[in-house]
C-alpha cells in the first residue's frame, strides 16, 4: 500500500548512512539509528490503531520536544491519522478550544499535564510523553507489536492541522495534506542543496512548521542527520557547532550567537549553511553576522498555511532585508490592499502565493477558507510586501497592521527601518492606536540600546530625527521605551499586545 509521505520519507533515509541523529545530550543516547526510529513509530502506530485511531482521526499532541515526539509525528503519518501539535506554552483555556474544535480521538500530554488532559478528553483518550521519552505512550509502545504499520495515503489526505497564532481573533486550524509537505520538502533539500553528508544542528521547536516540517521532513528526506536539542541554548549550540555543518534557527538564535565572543569565523568556517526565518531578520543582523563569520544568513519566507514560499539563493546574492525570490514552482504576486487589484511595479501590495505548497482550507472554516483561498489556487498572506525587478521580495508588514490616518496610508516597517538605525535604539515596533480625529494616530515602541555609552535617547528626540526623513503625516505621535518587545515563541513581536497596552495613552 502506498502512503505518499511517508514512503517518500522512508526512502530518503536509504540514501544516508542509517543514523538520522548524531548522538549528543538526551537525544542520541536513546535513539539514533533509522531502524530504531522507525521500528519506535510502527510500535506508536500500533498503539495509535489500538486506542481508536482510524485514518483521517486526529491526534493532539502538547509535549516537549523530544526524539520520541518526532516518532509520534511519524507514526500518525503511517497510520494515516492527522497529527495536531499544539504550543507547549498554550494554558489550558487555549487547548480547551483546540480540542473542542478539533475533536481529536488521542490527546498526548506531558505526564504533568495529564489531569488537564482527562478535564478536556475522556481518560481512555489521553496517554503521557515527557521531555525525556518517558510515558504512557512510549510505555504501551514497547509492549505494542512493531510489524510495520503503513495505512494508504494519496498526496491530497490530510497529513496535520496547525492553528495559526490568533492574534487576529478566533485560531485557524490550516489544514496541510501529504502534498503540501512532502512537495515543499523536495523543493527545499534541492533549492538549499542538502544531502546525504549534512547534519542539521536542531534547536528549534516541533510543535511549529519551521521545526517539524521545514527541518526534520527536509533531513529525513535527504538522508542527512540531526543534533536534536530540546531547546535553543547558546553554550550549547556553540558546543554542538563543530559537529554541524548547517543551523536552521530564528532571528533571536542569529542575536544571541553574536552577543557571545565565542562565536567567531573559526568556529564556524566548516559551516555550509545559515537559515534564518519565522520572523524579520533585521538587516544589521544580516550584515554583523557576516562581519563577523564570513559567511551571510540566507533569509526566507512562509507561514503555517504554506511552509516555505520564497527564499534567498543558495548560489547568489542574499540580500539583506529580503526574503528572496518564490521557490521553484511556487508563484507570488502583489494585490492593491484597498481594491484587490493588481499592485503597479514598485508599489506595496498584498502578497499571495500559489503552489503546491498552498495548504487545503481551514478546518471547519469554510468561509474563512473561501476569504483567503481564491478560486484560481492563489492564497492571500495577509503579508505586505515589494517585488523588485529581479523577484526578490521584502515584507514590509502585515495587512492588518497598516495604518491609516487621516486617510493617508501608513506601513510600519517604514518606520520602524529609520528608527532601528538612530544612534541607542536597540529594535522598534510601530502600531496604529484609536484616535478621535485622524481614525488612528502613530505609536512608536523601543528598546533603547544600552551597550551605547552616555546615551539616554528620548522622545523628542526620535521624532525629530525623523522629521526631515518622512512626511509629517507619518511622524509618530507617542514613543514609549520598554526593556523589550513582546514575543512569541517563534521570536514575533507580538503587535496585538501592543496595541492593546498603548490604545488608551495617547
Amino acid at each position: 500500500m502506498s502512503n505518499h509521505l511517508f514512503d517518500a520519507l522512508l526512502a530518503g533515509r536509504q540514501q544516508g548512512n542509517g543514523k538520522l541523529f548524531v548522538p549528543y545530550a538526551n537525544a542520541g543516547t536513546r535513539i539514533d539509528t533509522d531502524e530504531a526510529f522507525f521500528n519506535l513509530s510502527a510500535r506508536i502506530a500500533t498503539v495509535l490503531q489500538d486506542s481508536g485511531v482510524k485514518p483521517g482521526d486526529r491526534v493532539a499532541a502538547q509535549v516537549a520536544k523530544s526524539v520520541e515526539a518526532l516518532a509520534l509525528y511519524i507514526a500518525c503519518i503511517r497510520a494515516g491519522a492527522v497529527f495536531l501539535p499544539l504550543n507547549t506554552a498554550y494554558t489550558e483555556p487555549e487547548i480547551a478550544y483546540f480540542i473542542e474544535d478539533a475533536s481529536p480521538q488521542i490527546f498526548v500530554v506531558d505526564p504533568v499535564q495529564q489531569a488537564m488532559g482527562e478535564r478536556l478528553l475522556d481518560k481512555s483518550r489521553v496517554l503521557t510523553l515527557n521531555g525525556e521519552g518517558q510515558g504512557s505512550l512510549v510505555s504501551r509502545a514497547a509492549e505494542a507489536s512493531a510489524s510495520q504499520v503503513v495505512i494508504a495515503c494519496g498526496p491530497e489526505d490530510l497529513a496535520a492541522i496547525l492553528y495559526t497564532s490568533g492574534t487576529t481573533g478566533r485560531s485557524k486550524g490550516a489544514m496541510l495534506s501529504h502534498d503540501n509537505l512532502l512537495s515543499n520538502a523536495v523543493t527545499l533539500c534541492e533549492h538549499w542543496q542538502f544531502s546525504a553528508s549534512d547534519v542539521l544542528l536542531h534547536a528549534l521547536p516541533i510543535f511549529h512548521t519551521h521545526g517539524l516540517f521545514v527541518a526534520s521532513n527536509t533531513l529525513l528526506l535527504c538522508g542527512g542527520r540531526m543534533i536534536f536539542q530540546p531547546v535553543f541554548s547558546t553554550d550549547a549550540v556553540l558546543k554542538a557547532l563543530p559537529q554541524a555543518t548547517a543551523l536552521m534557527g530564528v532571528p533571536t538564535f542569529y542575536t544571541r550567537l553574536l552577543g557571545d565572543e565565542k562565536f567567531n569565523q573559526t568556529r564556524v568556517d566548516h559551516m555550509r549553511l545559515f537559515i534564518s526565518g519565522s520572523a524579520p531578520l533585521l538587516a544589521d543582523t544580516h550584515r554583523e553576522f557576516e562581519a563577523r563569520t564570513g559567511q551571510r544568513i540566507l533569509e526566507r519566507y512562509g507561514m503555517t498555511e504554506t511552509s516555505m514560499s520564497t527564499s534567498n539563493p543558495y548560489d547568489g546574492d542574499r540580500r539583506a532585508g529580503t526574503v528572496g525570490p518564490a521557490l521553484p514552482g511556487v508563484e507570488v504576486r502583489l494585490m492593491k490592499p484597498d481594491t484587490g487589484q493588481p499592485s503597479n511595479a514598485g508599489e506595496v501590495g498584498v502578497l499571495q502565493v500559489r503552489g503546491p505548497n498552498v495548504f487545503k482550507g481551514y478546518w471547519q472554516m469554510p468561509e474563512k477558507t473561501a476569504e483567503e483561498l481564491l478560486p484560481d489556487g492563489f492564497f492571500i498572506t495577509g503579508d505586505l510586501a515589494t517585488i523588485d525587478s529581479d523577484g526578490y521580495v521584502t515584507i514590509v508588514g502585515r495587512s492588518k497592521d497598516l495604518i491609516i490616518a487621516g486617510g493617508y496610508n501608513i506601513y510600519p516597517k517604514e518606520l520602524e527601518l529609520l528608527i532601528d538605525e538612530l544612534p541607542g535604539v536597540m529594535e522598534s515596533a510601530v502600531i496604529g492606536v484609536p484616535h478621535a480625529d485622524f481614525g488612528e494616530s502613530v505609536v512608536a515602541v523601543v528598546v533603547r540600546d544600552t551597550s551605547v555609552q552616555g546615551r539616554s535617547l528620548g522622545a523628542d528626540e526620535v521624532i525629530g530625527q525623523l522629521s526631515d526623513k518622512l512626511a509629517p503625516f507619518k511622524h509618530p505621535r507617542r514613543v514609549h521605551f520598554v526593556e523589550q518587545l513582546p514575543r512569541n515563541t517563534m521570536g514575533k513581536v507580538q503587535k496585538k499586545s501592543l496595541r492593546e497596552t498603548y490604545s488608551q495613552k495617547l
